[in-house]
Formats: C-alpha cells, structure tokens, sequence
C-alpha cells in the first residue's frame, strides 16, 4: 500500500496523518538516541515451529523496550516552550519509564500517572529516570482524567503512550530496522497493545515489502484488537484480565484503523501458554524476555504446531521475524514460580 493512503485512512481516523515518510524521518531524529537493537536466532525455536525465527530485541533497547522509540521521537519534536513546561502520559509501565527517559534527556519534568496494579519494577524505573508518579486506578476513564487534570494544572504536553503520530511514527523504526537486517522475512509478528507498535510496523513493513505478511498477537484475556477485526468495528477493551500488563489497554481512535486494513491475520494466546513461552525462551535463548514479548511466541508456537499437518510448505512461510518488545521483569515474581 502507499504511503498516501496510509495517511489517508490514518486522516480519516484522528484528524492527524502518519506515513511512511514520517517513520524514516523519525529514524534519522532518534538516530543518536537509541540503540539499534541486534536480531537474535535460537535453533530451538525455529526447530520448534519448523521455519527460521528472527527476533528483534527491543529488550535491549533503553529504558528496556521498543517504547523509547516513541517518546524520545515525541519529546524531540517539542519546543522550548513545550520543554519548559513538562509531559505528561498515562501507563501502565514501558511508556512510563521510556517518556521519562526521554523527558529526562531533554531537560523536561515528566508526569506518570500509573494503575495501582503496575510492575513495581516498572514504577522503580519511571523513579530512576526522574519521573513523578501519580497512581491512578486500573481504568481507562482514570488514567484519562487523571492525565488531564495534571495537564491543566501545569500546562504540561500530553504524549500518550500509542495513539499519536509521532509515537507511531517512532515505533515504525522497529520494524524498518528489522527488514534492513533481515530483509527475506516474509512473515513479520508482533504484540498488540494500545496497537502503536503494530501501526509503525504495518507503515515500515508495507512500504519497504508489501507481499509481506502481517501478523498480531494478542493475549486471550484481553482481545479487543481480535475481537474488532473479526467483527469490522472498534471494540473497545473493557475488562482485560491477563499475565502481560503491556497489552492490557483498549485500540486507539488512531491505532485502529492500521489493524482493521492492514494486519492479515491476530493471533491468541492464553496466559499458560503465554508464562510456556517466556520461559522456554529463557531457558533456550538465554535472553530476558517480559509476559508481553512472549504472547506472539506463544501464539506461533500454536499457530504453527496445527500448520505442520494443515498447511502446504508453499503456504507456510519460511523466515518469521518476531518483535521482542521489552525485557522489564519483576524478578520478585516470576510468573511460573506459582504455577
């Protein structure tokens, strides 16, 4: 697809544009910021679902996740007016710790509100980049009208954490690395939260490879992006009850339209599945992985045990690259200790 209709229906969504030419102009400004994360194999894994596995490490990105792409895309943008004012954001964890990074660079204040029910290693980290953190109860309504009301009071400019172009555009960068490093992909997987993540990739990846195929994972206890793909409509998330808090928050009015019309195919994974996964991954990979980076693992680990009896090996891909979006673990309390 083209850049312009991209834009076009990204228009149509949020009064705003995001395109192709916004990612690469992103990956120039945040160039000096970030790390170009490495691509990682385990013979294991692609043993396991019978093709080769890439994975991007956005785990060893800083602030520990692919979010600081975004924020420090965000917060670059901003005046010296703006600057001298402060941000301000809403989170759960990784865009908590990756604004206050950010911000932190920047000379800004950063203003955190969080749920209650956070990762307290996650809250730590927003407090180490110098962010002020005001807790918030776990909805939606909250962390909105808490962000407001510390918005009015100090002026401060609101970067939310996926539905907004300059954090789309930032987050794009991911995806746009990955194809330069592994250019013969032709299946690219990635987790679907708030969806900023997956619109980034949908703009890089449609662009730079249109054949390629696009695919979500989502965990089963909070589905909205599937649930509203399947049915054509936003669905928003109301109840989400799963092990992995970064993909717990509802479609953006601008996030949604990237996954209605370009993402082929969202794919589920339990909570079970999801704690197999991470700590398969441990073991097999030696790399630190979160709940969130292990749904799209657990979700191709499913998809492709069925596909082994069920699919052609000209309609099963042969080189999948998976987004590994954060390493941010409470080491307290590792999921599969209580299993």
């Amino acid at each position: 697809m083209s850049q312009d209709l991209v834009s076009n229906r990204t228009t149509d969504a949020n009064s705003a544009s995001v395109g192709f030419a916004d990612v690469k102009a992103a990956a120039e400004r945040i160039r000096s910021f970030v790390h170009r994360t490495p691509v990682l194999t385990c013979a294991a894994i692609s043993e396991r679902v019978g093709c080769n596995v890439f994975f991007k490490c956005e785990n060893f990105q800083k602030s520990g996740a692919f979010k600081f792409r975004g924020a420090v895309n965000s917060v670059a943008q901003l005046s010296e007016s703006e600057l001298a004012s402060g941000v301000v954001t809403h989170s759960s964890g990784n865009h908590a710790g990756a604004l206050a990074l950010a911000a932190r660079m920047f000379g800004a204040k950063a203003h955190i509100v969080m749920p209650s029910n956070s990762s307290e290693i996650k809250k730590a980290a927003v407090r180490e980049y110098g962010g002020l953190i005001t807790e918030c109860e776990p909805t939606l309504d909250s962390r909105m009208s808490e962000a407001a009301r510390i918005q009015g009071e100090t002026g401060a400019v609101l970067i939310p954490p996926f539905d907004h172009p300059h954090v789309i555009a930032g987050q794009g960068t991911v995806a746009l690395e990955l194809l330069e490093q592994v250019p013969e992909l032709d299946m690219i997987v990635a987790p679907i939260g708030g969806g900023g993540l997956m619109s980034g990739t949908c703009l890089a990846a449609r662009a730079l490879k249109p054949e390629i195929r696009i695919v979500g994972a989502e965990p089963a206890g909070a589905d909205d992006a599937f649930q509203s793909k399947n049915a054509g409509k936003f669905i928003p998330q109301l109840a989400p009850d799963t092990i992995a808090d970064g993909l717990r928050t509802s479609l953006g009015q601008l996030t949604w339209p990237f996954i209605r019309d370009e993402v082929d195919e969202i794919l589920l994974a339990d909570d079970a599945a999801t704690v197999s996964a991470m700590k398969f991954f441990w073991e097999r990979a030696k790399v630190i992985i979160e709940p969130s980076c292990a749904v799209p693992l657990a979700a191709i680990f499913h998809r492709f045990s069925e596909a082994r009896c069920s699919d052609s090996p000209e309609a099963r891909p042969q080189n999948v690259g998976i987004i590994i979006s954060g390493g941010n673990v409470d080491l307290q309390a590792l999921p599969w200790l209580n299993l």
